[in-house]
């Protein structure tokens, strides 16, 4: 592959305004688990390796299981995922595939059921800002060491 434009180092600002909203998202309230959850689905579905990488990586350390991580990508037809943890990976799938359908109906109410609005705007800024992070990831080519 070839080389690409470093916009960390050329926009330094612009990194510091995705950071600034990973710091929001760390002190949100939302779990780490559920915060990995949404980034390495989101990542799966854009094909960022990289982000794929480091947020399985994460999970792992924080102790996530590898069951869990292997079968994200199938989790509607497991048992392994709580009722909570389906609806962030639906919302998930439908914000970053947003083109598709967007946030159905059927999602938006069953989260209104099963989180208060503070963690349902959580939820979305957190996969807006992974689907950003594999966005600028992925047009700069960065590669996984």
């Amino acid at each position: 592959m070839e080389k690409r434009i470093d916009i960390q180092q050329l926009e330094p600002d612009a990194f510091k305004a995705m950071f600034a909203l990973e710091n929001y998202l760390q002190n949100s309230g939302l779990s780490k688990a559920h915060l990995y959850m949404i980034k390495i689905r989101a990542s799966q579905i854009n094909g960022c390796a990289f982000c794929i990488n480091m947020h399985t990586s994460e999970a792992l350390k924080q102790g996530e299981t590898a069951q869990r991580i292997f079968l994200l990508n199938a989790w509607k037809e497991t048992g392994l995922f709580t009722e909570e943890e389906k609806t962030i990976l639906a919302i998930t799938e439908e914000v970053t595939l947003i083109s598709q359908n967007g946030l159905s109906e059927e999602t938006y109410r069953q989260a209104e059921q099963l989180f208060n609005e503070n963690q349902l705007a959580q939820i979305i800024v957190a996969v807006v800002t992974i689907n950003a992070w594999n966005r600028i990831v992925i047009s700069t080519r960065k590669t996984v060491s």
